[in-house]
């Protein structure tokens, strides 16, 4: 069954194709017998009622610095396409959140993935908030008092940008730190949204775990991390990825979640996992599967688009 698949992302020709989800995605598309279309987020637009895109046909290729090759340029409605895939990197801006408002307009006629209004409505660092039994304790705060109380009631935290990703902004303020007030000023100087903050949880030495649900089902999880000396185990800043299985807890954290993420259409999601507690569900352009792919051997996106393709027959 071949489909019609445009894929809206980032510039695709600096991408890391031993890394890269979007890459392996498109990939094993086109290894299904789809065809591809490719469109930068700047390239969408609204005319007189109709969803189009200024992109290329898009052929890929696992050749290092030879990765891709392009069509002749053409402006395409994508009504007339059968998948839209939603996979530029956040930030989580006005920007991105338009392009959800878009593509929501040819949706569910045209599959976008993930679900457009959901992933405008189920940001990261929110969604958790359904699940307060299975995150560590918590606070989304703009006002400096109300976070003062909260590190002075768990003296040792993470702060960070409710919107910010690929661990930009990450601080830990421990017991003895004192510059709450100043990161605080900063954070309020560059926009006006809340930060979030999370009591620090020790367990992130021995790794921060990404676990990947495919229509909400878990089909298994890496390892993250972090280098010495470092807090952060995001990949974009150094963490190590690792072989490692899913716990009870795992199993018992996505059988919470998963039924709320297929039902509201995420057929690709990644969760990111501390010790026993759930700390981000990340829906707009989740990472991990060519990790995951090396480490035990499954197609991770074969069963995504296994997934797509039962949705659209």
């Amino acid at each position: 069954m071949g489909l019609k698949v445009a894929i809206q992302m980032d510039p695709i020709a600096p991408i890391d194709i031993d890394a890269d989800s979007t890459f392996r995605i498109a990939e094993e598309a086109q290894a299904r017998g789809h065809e591809l279309f490719y469109y930068t987020p700047d390239h969408l637009s609204w005319r007189e009622g109709k969803v189009m895109a200024r992109g290329w046909p898009l052929t890929v290729r696992r050749v290092k610095g030879d990765h891709f090759e392009l069509g002749e340029q053409a402006d395409v409605d994508l009504a007339d396409f059968d998948v839209v895939w939603l996979r530029q990197d956040p930030p989580f801006d006005m920007g991105y959140i338009t392009t959800t408002h878009l593509l929501e307009r040819v949706h569910p006629n045209t599959m976008v993935v993930n679900d457009p209004f959901w992933v405008r409505n189920f940001p990261e660092k929110l969604l958790v908030l359904q699940f307060p039994d299975l995150i560590p304790p918590t606070m989304i705060a703009r006002d400096l008092d109300t976070i003062k109380e909260f590190k002075d009631e768990h003296g040792d935290i993470i702060l960070k940008p409710l919107y910010g990703n690929g661990g930009a902004g990450v601080f830990r303020l421990d017991p003895n730190d004192r510059n709450l007030s100043s990161l605080h000023e900063l954070f309020t100087g560059i926009n006006r949204e809340p930060l979030i903050a999370q009591k620090f949880l020790p367990d992130v030495s021995n790794g921060d775990k990404r676990v990947i649900l495919v229509d909400g089902e878990p089909v298994g999880a890496i390892n993250r991390v972090p280098q010495a000396g470092e807090t952060r185990s995001n990949m974009h800043v150094g963490g190590r990825p690792e072989k490692i299985g899913l716990s009870d807890r795992d199993m018992e954290i996505c059988k919470a979640i998963g039924p709320i993420l297929r039902d509201h259409g995420q057929i690709f999601v990644g969760i990111d996992v501390i010790g026993d507690y759930l700390t981000e569900i990340n829906v707009t352009s989740p990472t991990g599967i060519q990790e995951l792919e090396r480490f035990n051997g499954e197609n991770i996106a074969e069963k995504i688009w296994q997934a797509i393709e039962a949705k659209r027959s």
